[in-house]
């Protein structure tokens, strides 16, 4: 089986002059549920290379047993910093996507037209879609085969407004992830604030929060191994 990660490109929280990217757990639990089923694990992000680490993520009370396996493993960090660039990506050659949140993605990726058409042509070919925490904000354009928001009917979470109220963004960011899930007529719904809750409606997976990210990768590999 072969998996595309699709990484932020995007450092800069709004106009704080602090920095995003993308949260180092919901990077690193996906990649190796992944990597331990012997999947083939592509990284690509809209610049490709580097992408941006959201500093926060490095702090002590968000490292797990995946984000300290990362931290040993060069072969691992070696592949993050030569991500392969989104535009030169063939959804033909992979079987499922998996998009890791931070907020980064807010700002690019769910503006990127080459990650919209991705998105769009794996989930109409029925492969397992997988976005935790905000990065099911990246589906915020995204349309199903009628032109309709991709999210329409479809049972979905996020990151939630409580959540986003409790880290002190509501008004850094450039949108809700749970009020854009829900004007696209989303069938939103969430579980306790930080707490592991995924939802999955035929083959779009989501997850709410960080500690969400394990479990929506082993959601993919479910779907992948039918």
């Amino acid at each position: 089986m072969k998996i595309l990660l699709v990484l932020t490109s995007h450092d800069k929280l709004g106009d704080t002059g602090l920095k995003t990217g993308f949260w180092l757990e919901e990077f690193a639990s996906p990649y190796y549920v992944f990597k331990d089923q012997s999947f083939e694990v592509t990284l690509a992000s809209p610049q490709g290379g580097q992408p941006p680490l959201d500093p926060n993520s490095e702090g002590p009370d968000f490292q797990t047993a995946a984000t300290a396996r990362f931290l040993k493993d060069e072969r691992a960090q070696k592949a993050l910093a030569n991500t392969l660039r989104l535009n030169s990506i063939k959804p033909e050659d992979y079987d499922a996507v998996f998009y890791p949140g931070g907020h980064g993605p807010l700002w690019d990726l769910a503006e990127d037209k080459h990650s919209i058409a991705l998105i769009e042509d794996f989930y109409q070919q029925g492969k397992p879609l997988g976005l935790v925490c905000h990065a099911p904000g990246v589906l915020r354009h995204t349309k199903n085969a009628k032109k309709e928001p991709l999210v329409k009917g479809k049972k979905v979470t996020g990151f939630s407004n409580t959540e986003e109220e409790a880290v002190e963004l509501t008004k850094v960011v450039p949108f809700s992830v749970e009020d854009m899930l829900k004007q696209n007529e989303g069938l939103y719904c969430k579980g306790e604030d930080w707490g592991s809750y995924v939802t999955t409606d035929e083959n779009l997976v989501t997850g709410q929060n960080p500690a969400s990210s394990e479990a929506a990768a082993l959601r993919i590999v479910e779907l992948l191994r039918g």
